[in-house]
C-alpha cells in the first residue's frame, strides 16, 4: 500500500498509511495559517489546492487566488515532490498533518522540533498497512 514516509536522507522515522493529507502550519512572523493538500502517488507527493488566511511579510497572495470562507484558495502546477523537505525548528513551531479533518502535530510521530535536527522530509513509500 502506498503511504507517507517521514524522515531524513532516506532514513524512515515514521510510516503513515494515507493516500492523501493536508500539511498545515502558522507563518513564523505573521502567525497566519497556511494549508496545502497533497495526494500520495508512486511518483511522489502531488500538490493540489493550497490555502492561506491572509497576507503579510513575504506572503503575497498568488495570482488567480480566490477568497472563500476566509482563506485565499489557489493551485500551483508543480511536478511530484519526492521528497518534500521542511524546515522544522523549535522557534518556528511544528507542522500539522491532517487526514480526514483530524490534525496532529508532526511531533506525534517524530517528537518535538529540535535545533540539532532542523529538517524533515516527506515522501511517498510502500507501507505495511497492519
Amino acid at each position: 500500500m502506498i503511504g507517507l514516509c517521514l524522515g531524513l536522507a532516506g532514513t524512515v522515522w515514521a510510516q503513515l498509511p494515507m493516500p492523501s493529507f493536508t500539511l498545515a502550519w502558522n507563518h513564523t512572523i505573521e502567525k497566519i495559517r497556511w494549508e496545502e493538500d497533497y495526494r500520495v502517488t508512486p511518483a511522489g507527493l502531488l500538490l493540489g489546492e493550497a490555502r492561506v488566511r491572509g497576507s503579510g511579510a513575504g506572503m503575497e497572495i498568488p495570482d488567480g487566488a480566490v477568497l472563500r470562507d476566509g482563506s485565499w484558495h489557489y493551485q500551483r502546477q508543480l511536478p511530484a515532490l519526492q521528497p518534500l523537505r521542511l524546515g522544522r525548528t523549535p522557534e518556528a513551531g511544528d507542522y500539522q498533518l491532517c487526514n480526514d479533518n483530524d490534525c496532529q502535530p508532526l511531533s506525534q510521530w517524530l517528537g518535538p522540533p529540535t535545533a540539532s535536527q532542523p529538517a524533515v522530509e516527506l515522501w511517498s513509500c510502500e507501507v505495511d498497512a497492519r
